[in-house]
């Protein structure tokens, strides 16, 4: 089942199990897939947003709810970064197991050895291997520093 078939089935549970707040975040997911389709309509693109870009998404807005949880505890207003936080928990259903440390790091050597990096010349080619391989899979931000560790 493809990502947009899984979001509506969820979306339809919740709005039979009147669930608000679940209901409410499926929508968001649901409105940014579609700004997304709408975006590529216009760069003339005709088919709409693979499943691989539906991770991206959901990625972006993890992290994005994860810097306003941070906020709004520096804030103190943690009844927000609590609503906050059940929202990553509704998207992070959607998204793959998250790579462990060592996992990750087992990715970055298979990388490097596949593009054949050699040095940070290459990084930015190790990074697209990751991405093709590993989108939704884990947090490029914390990735990008280890790959380019490695490639000193």
């Amino acid at each position: 089942m493809d990502m947009r078939s899984r979001i509506s089935a969820a979306l339809k549970d919740a709005m039979k199990n009147k669930e608000a707040d679940r209901l409410s975040t499926l929508r968001l997911i649901n409105a940014a897939i579609k700004d997304r389709d709408i975006a590529a309509r216009g760069d003339g693109e005709d088919s709409l947003v693979t499943d691989d870009v539906v991770l991206g998404i959901l990625g972006k807005m993890v992290k994005q709810r994860q810097e306003s949880a941070r906020a709004y505890e520096e804030g103190g207003r943690l009844e927000l970064a609590e609503k906050e936080r059940s929202e990553i928990s509704v998207i992070e259903d959607f998204l793959p197991r998250q790579l462990d440390d060592e996992e990750v790091a087992s990715a970055i050597d298979a990388a490097i050895s596949e593009v054949g990096a050699e040095g940070l010349r290459d990084m930015g080619k190790v990074m697209a291997a990751l991405k093709a391989k590993y989108t939704g899979q884990m947090d490029f931000g914390k990735t990008g520093p280890m790959v380019k560790d490695r490639l000193n």
